[in-house]
């Protein structure tokens, strides 16, 4: 016997619906962010650091969370989502720090790195979403990215954090440039990886109301955490190449000096390099989780016909 979501609940409209409030969010937030920097600059007030780092590394994720608020149906409430942003969010940088504490630098530290992070965002997904009804991979792609979300967040103020903080003082160029690359990014990083996980867990449950085991969850987890090292190796492999299309620094490099002139041009070279890979790899993630949700959005147009078949001949009074 399946157990399934009660009638209507999957197709319920929250009052919360179609408000537009993660564009509006962005709009106003991103000239909040512009008011700061320019009171920053002008005051040269340190204690404004700390409102920059906030606003400029949670603006963006939040606005992710208010565009799923403003999709969800079931179960899911508002309340939930913001839990599983911040208290997700939270204990996911905790947990992947604790795993990742004894890795060392090595040609496997981005594999292992991508698996431990998207390890920690599954396992804070199946909490979060134990009691979702229905179970879709839309309930779960956008679940999932709110915990990504709320991992990009996090992650994004340490990181402003550290570029901010220097030997000479607070760098305010180095901090603004982190959190403007950080926020551009967020949406193609975690928040994309986790959202396909959790379209494949919750798809797999096909509507009702537990999770089901599927070697489709492995694969994706596998996957993803593919994408994420890649991600996170981009730097690495496109300085790596650009040094090697640069005959000439190859052999400066054998004789033991890099000159400043081909040291520029195998910076301009990688630096694009970078950017291709990190379109690349944000492509293959949009096209896998459009993919997913294909997939799964037939297979519950094709199951439908064969459910009102069955009810019919149930007729009525049937019990399930």
């Amino acid at each position: 016997m399946t157990t399934a979501a009660a009638p209507g609940v999957e197709d319920r409209d929250h009052p919360h619906h179609h408000h537009g409030w993660w564009w509006k969010t962005l709009l106003a937030g991103f000239g909040l962010w512009i008011i700061t920097i320019v009171v920053t600059a002008v005051t040269g007030n340190t204690n404004l650091v700390p409102t920059l780092i906030l606003l400029g590394s949670f603006l963006v994720p939040f606005c992710v969370v208010l565009f799923a608020i403003e999709r969800v149906t079931g179960s899911i409430s508002t309340l939930q989502l913001i839990l599983a942003f911040f208290v997700g969010g939270i204990f996911g940088v905790l947990g992947a720090s604790l795993l990742e504490a004894d890795l060392h630098q090595s040609f496997w530290v981005y594999g292992l790195v991508g698996l431990i992070e998207e390890f920690v965002k599954v396992a804070l997904l199946v909490i979060f979403g134990w009691r979702t009804v229905p179970k879709t991979a839309k309930q779960g792609a956008l679940l999932g990215a709110t915990i990504g979300a709320g991992f990009a967040a996090f992650e994004s103020a340490g990181y402003a954090f550290n570029a901010a903080i220097t030997a000479r003082g607070i760098d305010l160029v180095s901090l603004l440039q982190t959190e403007l690359v950080r926020a551009i990014l967020a949406p193609v990083g975690h928040v994309l990886w986790t959202a396909i996980l959790g379209a494949v867990i919750f798809g797999a449950a096909g509507g009702g109301r537990r999770f089901r085991w599927s070697w489709w969850i492995l694969l994706t987890y596998a996957c993803v955490s593919l994408l994420h090292a890649a991600w996170d190796s981009a730097a690495d492999v496109a300085s790596f190449f650009a040094v090697l299309f640069n005959a000439e620094a190859v052999r400066e490099l054998q004789a033991g000096s890099l000159q400043q002139s081909t040291a520029n041009q195998v910076e301009a070279v990688a630096t694009v390099l970078y950017i291709v890979g990190l379109a690349v790899v944000s492509a293959a993630g949009i096209v896998t989780l459009w993919l997913v949700l294909r997939h799964y959005r037939r297979a519950k147009a094709a199951a439908a016909p064969v459910a009102a078949a069955g009810a019919g001949e149930a007729g009525p009074g049937a019990i399930e």
